[in-house]
């Protein structure tokens, strides 16, 4: 598929990965229905994107709110006049160990059941919703294209993001899933695991550990949106590509 001839929603779109993939569909002279419960940020990347060759339009979406989904894929569909992908990329941390010993006072404390549905709820439950009705809408219209599913490589486990990586390999497993059930309509599905990224979500992180982090990835630095954009553009455009889950992480995941 042709970027040029695109028509995709992008989840999470008001900042970080979102933002960036919304605005290079924009530039290349696609058309993106943005989504984010950001409203501000929403209206950043359409102020952004005015001068760009293709269109933007922007829509509160709340990823966990099964009603709002169905509400923003009809009208992302009625606004760019058709309907040929989906970036899944909306997300959100709570992070916590499962179970936690204080050094001083030896008290337990355990993740509450709220950090662990808050992810859930939106990392996996909200992205299965999206894939079902962005589908389900483009099979009803006959129309081909591709999803892409933003996992992570704490898909491979990762200390204290017990939610996070539940919900990030289970995206990742059911990339295979529904490649295999959507091919036969001409959907492709893949997904991109990205490692550290700067973005809003990671900026937060304090000197000392960005440094111990950054000393454990072999190309020597934090990943920027634009190396993830370029393994996302792939995935568009390469009607070979389905089913795979690609690690980009700089090297972090082989230790």
């Amino acid at each position: 598929m042709r970027l040029e001839q695109s028509k995709i929603i992008v989840t999470g779109a008001a900042q970080g990965l979102g933002f960036h993939f919304a605005r290079r569909i924009v530039e290349a002279g696609g058309s993106v229905a943005a989504g984010d419960v950001n409203e501000e940020g929403l209206a950043k990347l359409v102020e952004e994107c005015s001068s760009l060759p293709g269109k933007v339009f922007t829509r509160r979406l709340d990823v966990g709110s099964e009603a709002d989904i169905g509400a923003f894929v009809d009208s992302a569909r009625q606004s760019m006049g058709g309907l040929n992908g989906l970036i899944n990329n909306a997300g959100i941390l709570r992070d916590g160990l499962l179970v936690r010993v204080d050094r001083e006072t030896g008290k337990v404390t355990k993740l509450s059941l709220d950090q662990w549905k808050a992810v859930i709820d939106v990392n996996l439950t909200g992205a299965t919703l999206m894939v079902r009705d962005v589908v389900a809408s483009m099979v009803e219209n006959g129309e081909k294209g591709v999803v892409v599913n933003m996992s992570s490589i704490a898909r491979h486990g990762n200390r204290g993001q017990s939610n996070y990586t539940a919900a990030k390999s289970a995206l990742a497993a059911n990339t295979r899933t529904w490649s295999l059930e959507f091919a036969k309509y001409g959907i492709r599905v893949g997904a991109i695991a990205p490692g550290m990224i700067e973005t809003p979500m990671t900026q937060g992180m304090n000197q000392k550990a960005r440094d111990a982090l950054v000393a454990n990835i072999p190309v020597g630095r934090i990943g920027v949106p634009e190396d993830i954009w370029l393994a996302v553009r792939f995935i568009i455009e390469c009607d070979y590509f389905n089913g795979r889950t690609i690690d980009v992480d700089g090297g972090l995941g082989m230790g």
